[in-house]
């Protein structure tokens, strides 16, 4: 996924601000009635994939154009504790009243590339991809499928409207009617528009079988142990590509790639991802310092 369009990213950054200044900083106001010049430093505190910069950046700009970044960590670098990921220089003003949006952007975006590589590293030597799911941040969707991207990982259906992915709830309704997975496969193959690959959950074998009889290109082995998904790529035969999804961790995802997996799909990357430990620190000419919160 390339970089969200700046239009997507200014949208967020007014929603993020209008959140905390709505009514204005009144202890900025109460305590700096007057311009004082100050420069902002952003510090990474922890190995992480930074995220998030060109966020960050339209926050300080977005309240004040005038402000001055003179340092800047390319979206997607890794780096290592005590990086100093962005410096800002301009009215004091300014920089405490973005210090929070500015960094509640870089943390959890990086929190998500950050855990995104790290899931990337322990399948690295298979051909199997890491793909984030549709479990975002309501509004932030495009921000955090960027910082999967950053962290080495594919992205999976952006909105429904992406591909035709029949899940557990669809099967559910649709054999109540006396349709079986194979049958769910022909009707989204007649019924979806053209193109579009059909990927349908299997959770059983007898419903592996059943995709292969309805010709889906992809088979979403869901809550398999590595030993059912061993057999279900036997029994596939490379007829259709396998995805694997279901509570994935660091500890387990490297068995599924080694039972053949192709894709691996990961809630975790964007619903459950540690913020990265990041933090901004001020200081003046005068050479006053201190670190915000």
């Amino acid at each position: 996924m390339s970089a969200p369009s700046p239009q997507t990213i200014l949208i967020a950054v007014q929603q993020a601000l209008a959140e905390d200044l709505s009514h204005g900083d009144v202890t900025t106001s109460a305590l700096f009635p007057t311009a004082l010049q100050a420069t902002a430093t952003i510090v990474a505190h922890q190995p992480m994939t930074v995220a998030g910069v060109a966020v960050a950046r339209e926050v300080f700009l977005t309240v004040d154009p005038s402000v001055r970044i003179t340092t800047a960590i390319k979206d997607g670098r890794a780096v290592k504790p005590d990086t100093t990921v962005l410096t800002v220089q301009g009215d004091v003003r300014s920089l405490l009243m973005t210090e929070r949006v500015a960094v509640n952007f870089l943390q959890q975006l990086s929190g998500i590339a950050t855990l995104t590589a790290q899931f990337c590293a322990a399948v690295r030597g298979y051909p199997t991809r890491i793909l984030d799911t549709r479990k975002t941040t309501p509004g932030l969707r495009a921000l955090e499928k960027w910082a999967v991207a950053l962290g080495g990982g594919k992205n999976h259906r952006f909105s429904l409207g992406d591909g035709v992915l029949i899940k557990d709830n669809h099967l559910a309704v649709l054999r109540s009617t006396g349709i079986d997975v194979a049958g769910a496969c022909r009707l989204a193959r007649a019924g979806a528009p053209h193109g579009l690959r059909i990927e349908v959950e299997a959770k059983t074998l007898q419903e592996v079988k059943e995709a292969l009889a309805g010709k889906a290109d992809i088979i979403l082995l869901d809550n398999m142990s590595p030993a059912l998904v061993r057999q279900a790529v036997a029994l596939i035969k490379q007829r259709a590509l396998v995805e694997v999804s279901g509570g994935m961790t660091l500890q387990t995802v490297a068995a599924m790639a080694q039972a053949g997996a192709d894709f691996i799909s990961v809630g975790a990357l964007t619903h459950s991802a540690p913020a990265a430990n990041l933090s901004m620190d001020l200081s003046t000419s005068r050479g006053h310092r201190a670190r915000g919160r």
